[in-house]
């Protein structure tokens, strides 16, 4: 048996259209028209819990992003925190060590002066031993020259004045200690 489509005249109504083009627009169309309609509404509900998912995980992501600015700034807090201890402890142990070299002259100073005051005190003590010594050798002299020349002059009168003459200086330099 014959179609009877395919023996219509093309410019008629009814027939078979051989314009490829016009028939794959059609065709498509309708193909479309068919997905829209079946699929249409899981495609909705499918992008619409697309949609949702990508707004919650905006939101999650937004959360993480403030969480961790969060965290940056206490990091950066501790940081500054961490930047002003060290300032600190650096400008104290320049001020401790201006303050030990400041000390440390000091007692250098006071170490000084105390050798200077003890030196000078030994020069005194030594400048008096030498005195004394000095001073114990001149009265023995004094006392063997008065025997020497008592022993020369026995004369009474003589030997009484020399030896009052001497007992008096000897008072006198018992008087000056």
């Amino acid at each position: 048996m014959i179609n009877p489509i395919l023996f219509y005249p093309l410019n008629q109504s009814i027939g078979i259209n051989t314009n490829i083009l016009d028939t794959n627009i059609i065709n498509l169309a309708i193909v479309i028209s068919i997905v829209i309609y079946f699929v249409g509404d899981a495609l909705k509900n499918i992008l619409k819990n697309r949609a949702q998912t990508i707004r919650m995980n905006l939101i999650e992501a937004e959360k993480r992003s403030a969480e961790a600015r969060a965290r940056l700034m206490i990091a950066e807090q501790h940081v500054e925190d961490a930047k002003e201890k060290a300032l600190s402890i650096h400008k104290n142990s320049l001020l401790t060590i201006e303050l030990e070299n400041k000390r440390s002259i000091d007692q250098a100073k006071e170490d000084i002066d105390r050798l200077y005051k003890v030196k000078e005190e030994t020069i005194l003590y030594q400048q008096q031993k030498i005195i004394k010594e000095i001073m114990h050798q001149v009265i023995e002299l004094a006392f063997d020259q008065v025997y020497q020349k008592l022993a020369t002059k026995r004369d009474r009168i003589f030997q009484t004045s020399v030896t009052n003459y001497y007992i008096n200086l000897f008072r006198n330099y018992k008087g000056d200690k």
